[in-house]
C-alpha cells in the first residue's frame, strides 16, 4: 500500500506540474485578445470548464497511471507512453496560446489523442475495467481536438 500510494503521488506531481508548465505559457490563455477574437466553435465551453476538466482527467489519469505501475510487465512500455504523452501535452499550450501556431497544435493534440488510445487499448487485457480511468482524458481530447480542428479551419 505504501509502494502504491508514493506512485499516486509522483505520478500526481507529474501531471499536474504538467497542468503547470501549461499554465505557464498560456498566461492569459482563453480571456487573450487572440483567442477571444479567434472564430471558435460553437460547443467551446466556457473557460472555468477547462480549469475544472483538467484537475478531473489528472485525478483520473494518475490513478489509471499508478494502476498501470503495479503490473511489472507494463512498466517500460508504460513509462515510455507517458513520457511521450506528458511532453505532447505540455507542449501544445505554448504553441497554440502563445507561438498561435495552431496547425502545429492540432498535430500535437492529435498525436496525444492517438497515443492515449494506443495506451487504453495496449493494456486493456491487463487492467480490465479500470481502462476507465483513462476515459475522461480520450473524451476530453477528442473534444479539445475537434476546437483546435475548428479553429485551423475557421481562422485562416
Amino acid at each position: 500500500m505504501k509502494q502504491k500510494l508514493r506512485t499516486s503521488l509522483i505520478f500526481g506531481f507529474l501531471n499536474f506540474g504538467g497542468l503547470y508548465l501549461g499554465a505557464l505559457s498560456t498566461t492569459p490563455g482563453v480571456n487573450s485578445p487572440w483567442y477571444i477574437n479567434l472564430n471558435q466553435a460553437p460547443w467551446t465551453p466556457p473557460g472555468y470548464v477547462f480549469g475544472l476538466a483538467w484537475t478531473l482527467i489528472m485525478i483520473c489519469f494518475t490513478a489509471y497511471l499508478t494502476l498501470l505501475w503495479q503490473e511489472e510487465s507494463t512498466r517500460v512500455s508504460a513509462k515510455k507512453l507517458f513520457i511521450i504523452s506528458w511532453g505532447l501535452n505540455v507542449l501544445w499550450n505554448p504553441v497554440f496560446f502563445a507561438l498561435h501556431k495552431t496547425s502545429t497544435a492540432l498535430i500535437l493534440i492529435s498525436a496525444l489523442l492517438l497515443l492515449l488510445v494506443t495506451m487504453a487499448v495496449k493494456f486493456i487485457k491487463i487492467l480490465r475495467w479500470q481502462t476507465l480511468w483513462i476515459t475522461p482524458y480520450i473524451l476530453w481530447l477528442i473534444i479539445a481536438t475537434s476546437l483546435n480542428a475548428y479553429i485551423v479551419l475557421q481562422n485562416p
